[in-house]
């Protein structure tokens, strides 16, 4: 019996037992509710939580309760079994094995009746309307799962295995379809791939086997798609088009593969990949209990909506995600992690990566689920944990659980262009995981990080390593910022001679160039660190020699940096009075007038050749800073006073590079605030997308920012600027779409009742003297609505291709610049060679600065290219025009990165 200790433990307030009361009633009433759970439901819950103590024991004690269940409700027994198949992958051999003892005849039962009405195939039966309705829908991972569970129970004699081989077949004659997208295309090959896997060894004794005939197909496919899998490999390489990495795999090389090796072994090594519970139960008699036999299916095309909308080029305004290869960096040998080249490795990360995407809405559960993953392997596939009894059959596997969980977890974050989930998503997972077990997660982490710094010196792709750069800064402050930046370092003679002589270290990475992947690594990890904390607390973490490198983390703490603060400065005066009428509120109006005499004033001295440009700087200063105390005071600067920066924005372009030169010069000790300020700029008009990106390859220069006359590079924070802009554009055309698409259901629906009621036909209709005859032409004349919206989308499309187009010429300038360009790149055309690549121990900045922007190039074609491929025309007549013609090698990759992304190379 339990006692609440507050009733005691504190003095009489009054008002207790009305509170007991309360009490006791919700306790009562939470009973109440669950004694009156239905027979069904508690059925149905029984079946989902299968296997929470053990279940090889739960399986015979289970079949007899779902036997002895009356009424007998088939549909809700099969809810539970389609609810576990689709949402714990890790269970559908054990569920396999429930159906099959469904399937067995009870004591009793005569041959005639078990065929045609056993359990188990009524269940089944009712099962297949779930998966019909999931491949209707193209729920793609669960159409897969139950293709698992299909293939299982094909093992397990319960369904033919000439209606399972017609199945497979149906989603390899997908990929024969003429035009198939890459993620229609690999989503069916992983269905046949898998189902192959689990039930390839007992199909391939059948002389109505079909195997060869779909490995051949997914071969086929496969080598159809070759280019697009070179831009989306973990580890870029500029001089050499080999698709295999030593240190990374494509999802369908890799089933392939395990397929061949397998057909080739009759299957022998499948028995021994995944648990097989149900081989333990007596063969089944077909004369007693006849296979189930799948339907035919015909899996159903993509939906494609069509708006009808176009640009004033006549191409089609309407994008269509691109699904891209997916390559899996590995980070552990195949002594520690999983070979996912054998059938075993390669459904063991199958399975965790459907558990990570299933339990995105739960990231604690998930992390639990993991950590318990090997209860439904084979026994011996994972190590066991300290002190647990060694398993009684071993497989000579013995993976170490966690390292497989976070090269899982990692290695669908660094998928290209972009991860199935949020950063943030895999983030928190592998907090959550630290927090469950510390002891085993914390050194599997550490691990993952060395070996993910090690290949950034070995081309990492730069998109990688900018998540890399975040995930460890947010993973450090989640832990107290606690890593050891001593091993990476070199200790000197002098520790090695004598312990009685202070520790002297140097640092080797710091002798690195500073544009070296590792250097920048260590400050931008710092700089999302110091986002996340202050800047004396982070560098309070870090040794001496790195604490006094300026080009490590910064000297300064991150702030604004007011040019006219200084009384000695020649332009205070002005400033102050800007200053003053901004912190009094004064109208806009009334600022816009007293700079326009500030300016009268400049010109009448004679003293300055650029007033405009020098007011332009003044004013935005004068603004930032009395909005830079925090993110709503700068919000609330910009819309008190829009009114001033259009007028000083004006509309030339000029005047917008001023405003964005002056944002990005009081920022510049805080880059964050400069992304920021960009993006509220856009937000409110006052600059458009074009001007961002025109304004950051004017000002590029890699991390060394406003550099002069260094050959024009970009880093990442030049990325995010460009990114900003895009996507602002992009998401602008979209909204315009969905706005027109709306006003023209609305004005359809509108013509249609006017029509519904006339009761006249829809090809010959009477109206009346007010209402004129609608054609589709003049939709947008009818509705001025509706001819609003389709200007505005006009115009927007326009600036979005504009956006786009600058863009390509911007990467241009970068890595192909015409002879005539003041700032010339020497490097663009010598670190894309493999000598060149050989020796990159050497590289000065401006070549790993040349490196990064390649790698930017790649990745802007890649995340963009729906938009690219709807106006490839357009933008490569534009974009490419200075390099029309030219035979230079960096021309000729700049195109062929191009061809990848829009489909014109094979």
């Amino acid at each position: 019996m339990s006692y609440d200790r507050s009733h005691y433990d504190r003095p009489h307030r009054g008002g207790g037992n009305r509170r007991r009361y309360k009490d006791d009633y919700d306790a009562h009433d939470r009973r109440t509710r669950e004694s009156f759970e239905s027979p069904e439901q508690i059925l149905k819950n029984t079946i989902i939580k299968l296997g929470e103590v053990d279940v090889v024991q739960e399986l015979p004690r289970l079949a007899k309760q779902i036997r002895e269940q009356v009424p007998l409700s088939v549909p809700v027994i099969s809810e539970g079994i389609r609810i576990a198949v689709t949402e714990q992958p890790y269970k559908i051999p054990y569920y396999a094995a429930l159906l099959r003892l469904l399937h067995d005849p009870t004591e009793g039962e005569n041959a005639e009746s078990s065929t045609s009405s056993s359990l188990g195939k009524q269940v089944l039966e009712d099962f297949w309307k779930g998966f019909q309705g999931y491949l209707d829908k193209l729920a793609w991972r669960d159409v897969r799962q139950c293709i698992h569970f299909f293939a299982h129970l094909t093992v397990a004699q319960v369904i033919s295995i000439e209606s399972m081989s017609a199945l497979l077949q149906s989603f390899a004659a997908v990929l024969d379809e003429f035009g198939v997208s890459y993620g229609r295309g690999r989503n069916a090959a992983l269905c046949a791939i898998e189902g192959l896997i689990i039930s390839g060894a007992v199909m391939a004794k059948s002389s109505s086997s079909n195997t060869t005939e779909i490995i051949k197909t997914v071969q086929n496919y496969n080598d159809s798609i070759y280019s697009p899998k070179l831009l989306v490999q973990p580890v870029m390489s500029l001089f050499t088009e080999h698709r295999s990495l030593e240190n990374a795999d494509e999802v369908i090389d890799t089933g392939l593969f395990v397929l061949k090796a397998l057909d080739s072994s009759e299957f022998l090594e499948a028995s021994e990949s995944f648990p097989q519970p149900y081989l333990d139960f007596p063969d089944l008699d077909p004369t007693v209990s006849a296979p189930f036999e799948l339907p035919a299916i015909l899996v159903p095309p993509e939906v494609i909506e069509l708006d009808g909308l176009a640009t004033d080029a006549g191409e089609d305004a309407q994008v269509k995600k691109e699904d891209w290869p997916q390559y899996f960096f590995h980070l552990f040998d195949n002594e520690t992690t999983p070979d996912s080249a054998t059938p075993a490795g390669f459904l063991v990360r199958s399975q965790i990566l459907d558990t990570i995407d299933i339990f995105e809405i739960n990231r604690k559960e998930c992390a639990r689920l993991l950590l318990e993953y090997p209860k439904w392997c084979v026994p011996g596939t994972f190590k066991p944990k300290p002190g647990a009894p060694e398993p009684e059959f071993e497989s000579g596997k013995n993976w170490q659980l966690e390292s497989t969980v976070i090269e899982a977890i990692l290695g669908s974050l660094y998928l290209l262009p972009e991860s199935t989930h949020k950063t943030v998503y895999h983030i928190a997972l592998i907090t959550e995981l630290c927090k469950l077990s510390p002891s085993t997660v914390g050194p599997a982490v550490g691990k993952s990080i060395r070996r993910l710094y090690t290949a950034l010196g070995d081309g990492f792709d730069v998109e990688n390593a900018r998540r890399f750069a975040e995930w460890f800064a947010v993973h450090m402050s989640n832990f107290g910022f606690q890593w050891v930046w001593k091993e990476w370092s070199t200790f000197c003679k002098s520790y090695c001679m004598s312990r009685m002589l202070k520790c002297s270290y140097r640092l080797p990475d710091l002798e690195l160039s500073e544009q070296h992947p590792k250097r920048t690594f260590i400050r931008r990890a710092l700089e999302f660190e110091i986002r996340l904390s202050y800047h004396d607390r982070v560098l309070k973490t870090l040794p001496e020699p790195m604490q006094n490198d300026t080009t490590v983390i910064s000297d300064q703490t991150p702030g604004p940096a007011f040019e006219y603060e200084d009384p000695a400065h020649p332009h205070y005066d002005t400033a102050q009075s800007i200053l003053s009428l901004l912190r009094g509120r004064s109208k806009a109006n009334e600022v816009l007038s007293h700079i326009e005499s500030l300016k009268t004033t400049l010109e009448s001295s004679g003293t300055h050749l650029h007033v405009d440009n020098t007011i332009r700087s003044i004013s935005i200063h004068c603004l930032l800073s009395i909005g830079s105390r925090s993110f709503s005071h700068l919000l609330n600067a910009i819309e008190r006073y829009l009114p001033l920066l259009r007028g000083l924005a004006d509309t030339d372009a000029e005047s917008k590079q001023d405003i964005l030169s002056a944002v990005a010069s009081f920022w510049r000790l805080n880059r964050q605030m400069v992304n920021i300020v960009f993006d509220k700029l856009m937000q409110y008009q006052i600059v458009d997308p074009t001007d961002v990106v025109g304004w950051t390859f004017e000002n590029v220069g890699g991390d060394a920012h406003f550099s002069g006359m260094r050959p024009m590079s970009l880093s990442a924070f030049e990325w995010d600027l460009l990114k900003g802009a895009l996507d602002k554009a992009n998401g602008r055309v979209a909204v315009a779409r969905r706005k027109v698409a709306a006003l023209r259901k609305e004005h359809d629906d509108s013509v249609a009742r006017v029509k519904a009621s006339v009761g006249a036909d829809v090809g010959s209709i009477e109206m009346d003297a007010d209402v004129k005859p609608f054609k589709q032409d003049d939709s947008a004349s009818e509705n001025p609505q509706l001819t609003v919206a389709l200007k505005a989308f006009a115009s927007l499309t326009r600036e979005q291709k504009g956006a786009l187009a600058r863009t390509i010429e911007g990467f241009v300038s970068c890595l192909a610049p015409s002879p005539s360009a003041g700032r010339q790149n020497p490097y663009a055309e010598t670190v894309i060679t493999e000598q060149a690549w050989e020796t990159r121990g050497t590289w000065t900045a401006d070549e790993w600065n040349t490196w990064e922007t390649w790698g930017w190039y790649r990745h802007f074609c890649r995340t963009y290219s729906p938009y690219l491929r709807n106006y490839q025309e357009t933008l490569g007549t534009v974009g490419f025009a200075k390099i029309e013609g030219s035979t230079s090698p960096a021309a000729k990759l700049m195109k062929k990165t191009w061809g990848m992304a829009t489909g014109q190379e094979s």
